[in-house]
């Protein structure tokens, strides 16, 4: 890691971060760099076992995760975890910039991806996003994980409600519009500067529409909005 940010603006502390990676030495940096810029770093693991075992007990706003872990693989841990807690943010760190990774780790629930070349002030800039609930992924990989977004609204999904019904919940005019960017790929930062409204109140619209539809994660509320062709307006 190379290129540690400093300052006030780097200094997170209200955001707990949890560490897994199987390599002591790289696990230990990461953590490092991470208090040391203010984040609450409230475990670390080393295998998949623990780390579940571990998050599950010290509740990390983001679980900063790398896929190619001992006893149980990454993508497991993500699916396993996010299952047992939605609110939990993923971002994965990981050597390897293969798509199938990538596409596995969204498909599990990851909400960003970040490769191991990144720079100190990258990841802690990721970590802070992710925090969020915005989508991070290394340039160049995005494009992909929108396009696997766009497959997996084309299969067959537990059914949601349809906000058609009489009686379904209904999204106010201003959370559609927000679903819809959403859907088209946008990052809740570039969502905020095209509503001309704060990043928080972004956030805030994608959490009631989550809770409005009954659904967990930014990959089933793409799903749920290209479905309904929200994507396309």
């Amino acid at each position: 890691m190379t290129d540690t940010a400093s300052g006030p603006d780097a200094r997170q502390g209200t955001i707990r971060v949890m560490v897994v990676d199987d390599h002591p030495m790289w696990r230990d940096a990461v953590a490092r760099d991470l208090a040391e810029s203010g984040f609450d770093v409230v475990a670390t693991a080393g295998d998949g076992d623990q780390a579940v075992r571990r998050a599950k007990a010290a509740a990390p706003d983001v679980l900063v995760l790398d896929l190619d872990l001992p006893a149980k693989p990454g993508v497991q841990v993500c699916k396993e975890l996010v299952g047992h807690n939605p609110a939990l943010r993923v971002l994965v760190l990981s050597a390897s910039g293969e798509h199938a990774d990538v596409l596995e780790a969204v498909k599990s629930g990851a909400t960003g991806y970040l490769l191991k070349s990144a720079s100190t002030e990258e990841l802690l800039d990721a970590v802070r996003r992710t925090a969020v609930g915005d989508p991070v992924f290394t340039p160049g990989l995005a494009g992909l994980v929108l396009g696997e977004y766009r497959r997996l609204a084309s299969e067959p999904a537990p059914a949601a409600p349809d906000t058609d019904q009489p009686g379904a919940p209904q999204l106010t005019e201003r959370e559609t519009e927000v679903l819809r960017l959403v859907a088209k790929g946008l990052s809740y930062k570039q969502i905020a500067e095209r509503l001309v409204i704060s990043h928080r109140t972004v956030q805030n619209h994608v959490q009631n529409t989550l809770g409005k539809l009954q659904l967990h994660n930014r990959v089933e509320l793409v799903r749920y909005a290209i479905e309904r062709g929200l994507d396309d307006e």
